[in-house]
């Protein structure tokens, strides 16, 4: 950890800031903070808990930055006339990315255990993390989503543990090339897909973080993650539930509407053992048996593994069950990629009924480039019944090239007989659904960075029911 005691997160209110300032808290340090949805009222909830826990919240006008003693914690990508920028540069205070601290934390570890891939970490790592907490390694964990069995009357944001045992559990982030900075002794590697960055600098980056692990764990069903199996020197252990043949493979996969049940077959010890998810999805599967492999290697038995995988209850907005109203079903999803956004409509389609999905993107740039592959995305995974219900994307201020839109998206989709329409704003598109939805019908919100999506999912159901 750096010297000082002394921090000021910059955007404390992020997925990926808020379980930070919570660890750092408890690890006895001076936590302060600020952020734009404080400043807008937006998310007073989340607010009133970081505030519960001893960190004081600050008005993000630079105001909260005042002393040469802070450092000041913020995305390595914000702008530097961001008035708490602007006001650390005038006090001398000294400034960290989130990675940057993050990789402090995780590399002075014993046991850090690292979890990366296009899709599946946040759900993987709560699933490691729980695991060793029901063994009683009391792991410390920190997740971008909130994880519901930690979840208490007092920790209503559970998106970090703070344990006292010798593992740290962490995802790790490749979009700003991050993950460069971690050195995990056991890397986990759920998928590479396209998403942030290209094919290229993916496999580069994932290449180098599995490289440098003491123990890889590696799902061959993903063909990008397969390759770099197939040329690991180091220990390592395999998973599949496609039928490949990896050190663990799931067998007899019975999905349900809202779980799915499988076989877990350790390929050395030929020893079987059942899993229960209370989450469905063929790829909660594969992330079930990331979090098994990674708990092997932390020396957790299979048969623990698996106990503890019965009980375990998710994350929040992962294909999350809100409620159902007049036989109309409504589900809340983080899902915001084409390879995330896939997995919840083929879990989806595993049942019968309309799909009425309401997509919010989290950004232009993700539609600017993965035009194509949304597109793809949407119209190989509808069926004919289906529709898309596209708002325009979240911003909330700065530059940003706005010049591909929802409605390129929908008009793409279209063109591949699909239904889909692009409405002036998430509003409009909580009328349409409400004009829409009929028994049978199951509504899926979906997309990323904007807490308000959960509230929007609870409202339709009220208003359903109306």
């Amino acid at each position: 950890m750096s010297e000082t005691k002394d921090y000021f997160f910059c955007g404390i209110g992020g997925s990926g800031m808020l379980p930070l300032a919570m660890i750092v808290k408890a690890a006895g340090c001076r936590v302060e903070g600020s952020d734009r949805a404080l400043d807008q009222g937006r998310s007073g909830a989340k607010f009133d808990y970081l505030r519960s826990l001893g960190i004081a919240l600050h008005a993000q006008d630079g105001s909260g930055v005042n002393r040469a003693s802070q450092t000041i914690v913020a995305s390595a990508a914000i702008e530097e006339t961001v008035p708490d920028i602007a006001a650390a540069t005038a006090v001398g205070a000294a400034r960290l990315s989130r990675a940057e601290l993050l990789a402090q934390l995780f590399n002075a570890a014993p046991w850090p255990v690292g979890i990366a891939g296009t899709s599946g970490k946040s759900t993987t790592t709560a699933m490691i993390g729980w695991i060793l907490y029901h063994a009683g390694k009391d792991p410390t964990v920190m997740n971008g989503a909130v994880m519901k069995n930690f979840v208490a009357p007092g920790a209503l944001f559970a998106s970090a543990l703070v344990g006292k045992g010798e593992q740290f559990i962490s995802e790790v982030d490749e979009s700003d090339g991050s993950i460069a900075m971690f050195n995990p002794r056991i890397a986990v590697l759920n998928n590479i897909a396209l998403d942030h960055k290209s094919m290229d600098e993916l496999r580069a980056l994932f290449g180098g973080f599995v490289g440098g692990a003491d123990i890889a764990v590696l799902n061959l069903d993903n063909e990008e993650t397969a390759r770099i199996a197939a040329v690991r020197q180091g220990e390592m252990i395999s998973y599949s539930i496609g039928g490949a043949a990896g050190d663990l493979v799931a067998e007899d996969i019975k999905p349900q509407p809202y779980g799915i049940s499988f076989v877990v077959r350790d390929a050395g010890t030929k020893m079987t053992v059942g899993v229960s998810l209370k989450m469905p999805g063929r790829h909660n599967v594969s992330n079930a048996l990331a979090a098994i492999a990674a708990a092997r290697a932390c020396g957790i038995s299979l048969a623990a593994a698996a106990k503890a995988l019965d009980a375990f209850k998710g994350v929040k907005r992962r294909l999350e069950f809100v409620g159902e109203a007049r036989g109309v079903t409504i589900f809340d999803d983080f899902g915001h990629n084409p390879d995330k956004i896939s997995a919840t409509l083929k879990t989806l389609h595993d049942f019968p009924g309309r799909l009425l999905v309401m997509f919010q993107p989290h950004g232009f740039g993700p539609l600017n480039k993965m035009k194509k592959e949304f597109i793809a995305c949407f119209s190989e995974n509808l069926s004919g019944d289906d529709i898309l219900l596209m708002p325009e994307p979240v911003y909330f201020g700065g530059t940003v090239d706005r010049s591909v839109s929802s409605k390129d998206i929908a008009e793409g989709v279209n063109a591949a007989d699909v239904n889909a329409e692009a409405l002036p704003d998430r509003d409009a598109c909580g009328e349409r659904l409400r004009q829409l939805a009929t028994s049978g019908d199951r509504i899926v919100v979906m997309g990323a960075r904007d807490d308000t999506l959960s509230d929007f999912a609870a409202g339709l159901l009220q208003a359903v029911n109306d």
